[in-house]
């Protein structure tokens, strides 16, 4: 077993997870492929799935409201995009700016539906699907403050910063169908997230923290995420943002 493979066991992946993964490539600063990366997450899960966030909302504007399934690149990152571009078997859920890539056992069921919703990490988004699943989510190197999952439990709590305005959209799906859709944006108006607070608030045994390679890590189980923030949003929907004061 490879060293990349001891420090993603010692972190507490095993054969069958679901891993979400949020990633700065950069930060293993090793001699490192993105395939071999990949590759190696892979046999630690084996028949497990793997996904990351492909999002778009950077690239698919108020201005340029396109996108293209097949296309479109996402700004999440240099890892993701080489995932959903040259990935073998690697194939992406319809959304927008929310999308997620996939492979492995249970990919087309986590990327299937996503375009059935309306807003970005809606019922059939592979973020809510994670959750299903007791799947997890691994902060590679980047801070687990870009946790896109919490935008999913911000959709159930509805603070008032979430939602922005409905626009339409054309996408295009895998087999070069082109359509409109209208969705609901998301808002969050003069504020600041804070989802790096949630570490200190999860159950014990529901996060680690680790390195793989020399990226500082951190693990966190999918349902402890949404079931925590949800308690915690509910108490003060403002939790887990700081509100900022634009007056001059």
């Amino acid at each position: 077993m490879t060293k990349l493979q001891n420090d993603l066991e010692a972190l507490g992946l095993r054969n069958g997870d679901s891993l979400l993964i949020h990633s700065a490539f950069s930060s293993l600063h090793r001699k490192i492929s993105p395939k071999d990366f990949i590759d190696g997450v892979r046999d630690i899960l084996k028949n497990g799935t793997l996904l990351f966030p492909t999002l778009s909302w950077a690239n698919v504007t108020k201005d340029d409201p396109v996108f293209d399934v097949n296309k479109t690149p996402c700004c999440t990152g240099f890892l993701p995009e080489f995932f959903r571009a040259s990935y073998e078997g690697a194939i992406r859920s319809i959304h927008p700016t929310h999308s997620c890539a996939a492979v492995g056992g249970n990919a087309e069921w986590f990327v299937c539906d996503h375009e059935l919703d309306s807003t970005p990490v809606g019922a059939n988004s592979p973020f809510r699907r994670l959750r299903e699943a007791k799947g997890k989510i691994l902060f590679l190197g980047c801070g687990s403050c870009c946790n896109t999952s919490m935008h999913g439990v911000e959709e159930l709590a509805v603070p008032p910063y979430v939602f922005g305005d409905k626009m339409t959209y054309t996408l295009t799906n895998r087999d070069g169908k082109t359509y409109d859709k209208v969705y609901t944006t998301h808002g969050f108006a003069n504020t600041s997230q804070n989802y790096d607070r949630l570490e200190a608030l999860l159950p014990e045994g529901t996060v680690s923290f680790g390195k793989v390679l020399d990226a500082d890590c951190v693990l966190m189980n999918a349902d402890a995420v949404w079931n925590t923030a949800y308690d915690y949003m509910k108490r003060d929907p403002l939790y887990f943002v700081t509100v900022r004061d634009n007056r001059s």
